[in-house]
């Protein structure tokens, strides 16, 4: 039996006299949990308030799909207050270590203590805000890994093809740097026309231009190919297909390589089609160096998004242009929004840049276009249209605005009003932690003294955030 003496050992429980200690540990109900038994989950109804004697409990939440421990009562100590005062689910999942014994208080005689002694009620709701404090900073530090780490898988995904196709071109390039090499020397030991070598250097050239500045279409190289085919097989070129495209890249048509070959076609040697491989193989060197280059840029525009997206290398606060923050979200997001979202840009190219703690906004953007792509992933579009995010800028009253809006089912009109509260959410449990708005919101308006506001209804939610200008 629980007795007096037993909790008088808590601070909580001095401020309260005697009689009602008394009290307490007549309602109480106890309780007995062996090793692995759970005494709630997570998005369970509130069942009362807890005063456990001995034994731990492991507290533990799931975030995106995980079970991730937070935390632990241990001895003697008392919880459940929090879900009692606010009649909201739990938002943990409570299991034995060991062999636990504890009391349960019912709800309705936990408030009858708490509105019966203003002591009592003054530092427990001082306990709570630390307790919720403290809830908050773990959680919101899991959202802000949680989204780290999405991006940065988006970020490895991103970075693996330019990654692949620079490797490959690396790899590609060797070889065939030394077989025109070998060509070359071979070339240089027969008494060669200069004037020749000249026309066949200006083919070659020619043929960088084109592959550099690319201005044929689908058909017309598809056109060439054929023709190229057809006169390298007349001359008996072997595997003629693998010079075709190359050569087709380069601008050559066969009638160029009928004045340039004539001279070697009764030739016994190698030379007697070795200007035709020279020529394929120095055009293939020039394709895999542009995208050997190509990749190297996109890997490097994607490591600058990420630098800029974390405004590494700058003070806390400086002068940013909203709009690079929102494609440097765009960009991280680049592989999620390849499978069917299309994104609509209506800027205002002329706000000002603003005053601002730069990462911090970028953690707004993240949350809201991440939240936009999950509802459209999971619900569609509203009326079966492509799904849009729409990402709006404009000047509006000495603010600055940007607005996020998706085409989905909109916001239910019985949550929209809590959407803001930390812990609520409407995501499926481990989805998500009911923080990423909550920490939206304090970005906006503790950090920036701006304001959020919400428009949802059949076919659009809208987040609007307000950036007062003048702080610039």
């Amino acid at each position: 039996m629980l007795c007096a003496d037993t909790l008088l050992q808590l601070e909580l429980f001095q401020t309260l006299p005697i009689e009602r200690l008394k009290w307490i540990c007549d309602r109480v109900q106890p309780m007995h949990l062996k090793a692995g038994d759970i005494l709630c989950r997570e998005g369970d109804r509130p069942d009362g308030f807890y005063i456990q004697v001995n034994g731990i409990t492991n507290i533990s939440r799931m975030s995106q799909g995980v079970d991730m421990p937070i935390g632990r009562h241990e001895g003697l100590s008392f919880f459940g207050e929090i879900q009692v005062l606010s009649d909201d689910n739990v938002p943990v999942t409570l299991e034995a270590v060991n062999e636990v014994h504890l009391y349960r208080l019912s709800g309705e005689d936990f408030i009858d203590v708490l509105h019966s002694c203003r002591e009592f009620e003054k530092l427990m709701f001082r306990i709570v805000q630390k307790r919720l404090r403290g809830l908050e900073s773990f959680i919101q530090t899991r959202e802000k890994m949680a989204a780290l780490g999405t991006l940065s898988a988006g970020l490895a995904h991103e970075l693996n093809n330019p990654a692949a196709a620079l490797v490959r071109a690396l790899k590609d390039l060797k070889p065939a740097m030394l077989e025109l090499q070998r060509m070359n020397l071979v070339y240089g030991q027969r008494q060669v026309d200069e004037a020749h070598t000249a026309e066949w250097l200006k083919i070659r050239d020619s043929g960088f231009e084109a592959i550099a500045n690319p201005s044929t279409n689908s058909l017309e190289l598809s056109d060439r190919e054929d023709r190229l085919l057809e006169w390298l097989e007349d001359y008996g070129v072997q595997e003629a297909w693998k010079l075709v495209e190359p050569l087709a890249l380069g601008g050559v048509e066969p009638e160029i390589l009928s004045s340039m070959m004539d001279r070697w076609r009764n030739d016994s040697t190698e030379l007697r089609d070795m200007g035709l491989r020279w020529l394929a193989l120095s055009f293939d060197v020039m394709a895999m160096i542009g995208n050997g280059l190509n990749g190297a840029e996109r890997i490097s525009t994607l490591v600058q998004s990420m630098k800029s997206y974390s405004y590494m290398d700058r003070g806390a606060q400086q002068k940013v242009d909203i709009h690079e923050g929102i494609e440097d979200t765009l960009r991280l997001f680049s592989f999620k929004l390849k499978h069917g979202i299309t994104i609509k840009r209506d800027y205002d190219r002329n706000l000002p840049q603003i005053l601002a703690f730069g990462s911090e906004l970028n953690q707004v953007w993240t949350n809201l276009i991440d939240n936009a792509i999950y509802e459209l992933e999971n619900t569609g579009s509203f009326d079966g249209s492509p799904a849009t995010i729409t990402i709006r800028t404009c000047h509006r009253d000495k603010c600055l605005v940007v607005e996020i809006i998706d085409n989905g089912h909109g916001i239910a009109p019985e949550v929209k009003n809590r959407i803001l509260e930390p812990f609520f959410t409407t995501k499926p449990m481990g989805k998500g932690s009911g923080l990423g708005l909550d920490v939206v919101r304090r970005i906006i308006e503790n950090r920036h003294h701006g304001s959020l506001a919400i428009e949802s209804g059949a076919g659009k939610t809208c987040f609007i955030v307000f950036l007062p200008i003048q702080d610039a």
